[in-house]
């Protein structure tokens, strides 16, 4: 049993309301107007992962780009309009796009009809269409760890939290993302009934993931730079997959306390830490990094999620929980 020091936990967690209370006005008020986009087209649902259906998804997605592109630029948004001409390149391939409400995003590095080993990436707070190139940078070199017949998906379903707000430390935006994810899931597990699929989840991600982890059918949910995926253990999380957790030495993280504060209306908190033996996941070694080094080129962490991907058992792994 842990031991809990009460009035220390609620003294820190009331540190936390007060600065996201203070901050959040703040940085409001500093933020320039969003940046306006049209309704995107509705998507069929996915019929197959041959090269013909995606060409199409992909073409119908891309215009979708272009038409964010044109709003944007009209509304006199450059860094906005130069990074959607950036995203609709022939080259790139997008499943989904929205650019509305900070923008939605599901982009796919490698050759999806192909792939026998696929990652989705689930992001974490602080994500979205301005600061894409990190999740873009970690996708493109995870898909080189990983090598050929193996894809990534970069999956920004949702909008996320403001990493200093009181939106993450609540569960409230994971809750509206889970079914999307999990509908997401489930569609790519049947046009690719025989690849291997992994959900990687990162900080905020890891209650993203939590919330839709039941009954889905996936070989690994890896949480890594997580505070906790909402639930008490592991076995809580009503999954066959494996269940990964990993954390760099030089993450913050490790510093936000891992419970669950349960108020009228409102539950603040993400539990138990999932690299504690209590979570009961299985570990594996993330180096030294920090919270945003997770997928950077050359580290521990880079290289044991791309095995843990692959069927592999990571290197120098931590003991089973």
């Amino acid at each position: 049993m842990i031991e809990v020091n009460r009035p220390r936990l609620r003294r820190a967690l009331l540190a936390a309301l007060i600065a996201a209370s203070v901050v959040v006005p703040v940085t409001g008020a500093a933020r320039p107007a969003a940046v306006p986009a049209p309704v995107p087209a509705t998507l069929a649902p996915l019929r197959a992962a041959t090269p013909a259906v995606l060409a199409e998804r992909y073409a119908a997605s891309r215009d979708g780009i272009w038409a964010a592109e044109r709003m944007a630029a009209g509304h006199g948004d450059r860094w906005r309009a130069a990074m959607l001409r950036a995203m609709a390149d022939p080259a790139r391939r997008f499943l989904s796009f929205d650019g509305r409400d900070g923008g939605r995003a599901v982009e796919v590095f490698g050759d999806l009809t192909a792939a026998e080993r696929i990652a989705v990436l689930v992001p974490g707070s602080d994500t979205d269409l301005d600061k894409y190139g990190l999740l873009r940078g970690g996708s493109m070199r995870l898909r080189q760890a990983l090598g050929d017949r193996s894809a990534v998906i970069a999956w920004l379903g949702y909008r996320t939290p403001g990493t200093v707000t009181l939106q993450a430390l609540m569960p409230g935006r994971a809750d509206r993302a889970a079914p999307d994810l999990r509908a997401f899931v489930r569609e790519l597990s049947a046009v690719k009934p025989g690849a291997r699929v992994s959900l990687l989840c990162h900080s905020y991600g890891s209650v993203v993931c939590g919330r839709a982890a039941p009954g889905l059918d996936v070989a690994d949910i890896v949480l890594y730079g997580s505070a906790g995926a909402a639930v008490d253990d592991a076995a809580a999380l009503r999954t066959r997959a494996t269940v990964w957790a990993g954390r760099g030495t030089g993450d913050w993280i490790a510093h936000v306390p891992h419970t669950r504060l349960r108020l009228p209306f409102v539950t603040i908190g993400f539990g138990t830490d999932p690299v504690s033996p209590r979570f009961g996941a299985r570990l594996f070694a993330a180096g030294d990094g920090g919270h945003s080094d997770y997928l950077k080129a050359g580290s521990l962490s880079l290289s044991n999620i791309a095995r843990i991907v692959s069927g592999r058992a990571p290197a120098e792994a931590g003991r089973d929980a």
